[in-house]
């Protein structure tokens, strides 16, 4: 069974250190498995990590539901955590709505993650209002 929102809190009230790593595919997931990481991100880094890039700008959602898919697919235990790349949740909560569904049907992810401050919250509370978990990313970014 998937880690679980509800595990990260008990974890962090019972003291217990959170671990999480990034993966873009089948052999970096397994790994991430069999070492007993709970929560692995696919994220827009992919961009510079995978793909050759100098940013994350030019990653797509269709990109980050192609890598995220494969790792969700090769494991049965992490968290799986699909990050929202660049304006796919910028224009409107309708708009991030759209593209956090998709992220969860076809991606088959267990959450997913934007980036940025109070600004976003009207967008995460819509996304949230529908039944899909976020997780809201305020520090550093690439």
């Amino acid at each position: 069974m998937r880690v679980t929102i509800r595990d990260f809190q008990k974890m962090k009230k019972d003291g217990q250190p959170i671990v999480m790593l990034t993966a873009y595919d089948a052999m970096s997931a397994r790994v991430c498995e069999a070492a007993g990481v709970p929560a692995i991100l696919v994220g827009d880094t992919l961009g510079m990590v995978v793909q050759g890039h100098n940013s994350t700008i030019p990653v797509t959602l269709d990109h980050i539901i192609y890598h995220a898919e494969i790792v969700s697919r090769v494991t049965t235990k992490p968290l799986i955590i699909g990050d929202m790349p660049f304006m796919t949740y910028s224009i409107s909560p309708e708009q991030a709505l759209t593209n956090a569904a998709r992220l969860m049907q076809e991606a088959r992810v267990s959450c997913v993650k934007l980036e940025g401050g109070e600004f976003i919250a009207p967008t995460i509370e819509r996304i949230v209002s529908a039944g899909i978990p976020v997780m809201a990313h305020i520090g550093l970014t690439p």
